[in-house]
């Protein structure tokens, strides 16, 4: 290298170092972002959720107009009560598709009812009346257990009201049982969609508290099986899409990708439809689906199979996990 080419590297240089100490001393317009902090959220006790469930079920079949319902009803209610939450039951009566009359209650228990912030988390509290899936094989006009259907989605709430309750946090919180969600008509000569979800359906119509407006609902129907597999939902997505993505992304960020999948799946009647429709609140559906049978559903759904034996408590605690994720993360402004 020559001496002229070494005198004029350096000075290239010299000017680069000027450069950048002139560009590193003008005032810089951008505020650095803050670092967010963890947020502290309680562990979801999976084997209490359990023991709700298998309470639920140690009543029998909670059917409508039976003795097993009204004693499972009181239970609830004093459970939530024990909670510290304000409850109040709402009866109602609805005619089946049956010509049967149902006298149904739907359960309101509010966490900080005071609260402006709130959030709805649901499920349906009543079990079938009858095994009458294509894969039941006896009994099919018995009434069966919902350990599953019905009993692992009031479960995790339960558990959520009781760890509430340990570790307050600034958001309001309404937990809705709905009642008669499952005694529709199923038949493939008529099916009749309004047949279903009798209690959301007077929800919807008589809102308790009147007024209620929530910022976004989240509902709960089959999230305790064996290898559940939750889907994005056709209603869910058309209705709340972005409330949808965000849960199953605080999901997956929880490392819970084998049951919050990002598959799209066709719309299914489920309570949320009607708040959807009929209240106009934005509610979207963790259920349980499965495409390894004709029903769409696990192969215990509308079966004698769906019982307690049924019941994972690993399933249980991805959804109450994430749940609780939800609502600390909505009380610090952060989902």
């Amino acid at each position: 290298m020559s001496f002229i080419k070494r005198i004029g590297l350096a000075a290239m240089a010299g000017l680069m170092l000027a450069a950048l100490g002139c560009k590193n001393d003008a005032p810089s317009n951008q505020t650095p972002e803050p670092e967010l902090q963890p947020i502290a959220v309680p562990k979801f006790e999976r084997d209490s959720a359990f023991a709700f469930v298998a309470k639920q079920v140690s009543y029998g079949p909670r059917v409508p107009n039976t003795d097993a319902h009204k004693r499972c009803k009181d239970w609830l209610v004093g459970q939530f009560t024990a909670y510290g939450m304000k409850v109040t039951e709402q009866p109602f009566s609805a005619k089946a598709y049956t010509g049967k009359v149902l006298n149904g209650v739907n359960i309101i228990a509010q966490y900080k009812p005071e609260a402006a912030k709130r959030i709805c988390l649901a499920a349906h509290w009543d079990s079938r009346h009858i095994a009458d899936s294509p894969l039941a094989t006896d009994r099919q006009k018995e009434p069966i257990l919902g350990a599953d259907d019905g009993g692992s989605g009031v479960g995790v709430l339960l558990e959520i009201a009781r760890t509430l309750q340990a570790n307050p946090v600034e958001v309001g919180v309404d937990f809705v049982l709905f009642d008669a969600e499952d005694y529709g008509d199923d038949s493939d000569e008529a099916p009749n969609p309004n047949s279903w979800c009798l209690g959301s359906q007077h929800w919807s119509r008589n809102l308790v508290p009147s007024g209620y407006r929530p910022k976004y609902g989240i509902l709960l129907d089959m999230v305790g099986a064996k290898n559940a597999r939750f889907t994005k939902e056709g209603v869910s997505m058309k209705f709340a899409p972005d409330v949808m993505n965000k849960v199953w992304k605080t999901a997956q960020n929880l490392g819970y990708t084998n049951h919050f999948v990002e598959d799209k799946s066709g719309p299914v009647t489920d309570d949320h439809y009607f708040v959807n429709t009929i209240a106009h609140l934005p509610m979207i559906d963790i259920i349980g689906k499965s495409g390894d049978t004709q029903t769409g559903f696990g192969a215990h759904w509308h079966t004698h199979n769906d019982d307690l034996k049924i019941i994972d408590v690993r399933a249980l605690r991805a959804v109450g996990q994430t749940l609780l994720e939800v609502i600390y993360l909505e009380a610090a402004g952060r989902f």
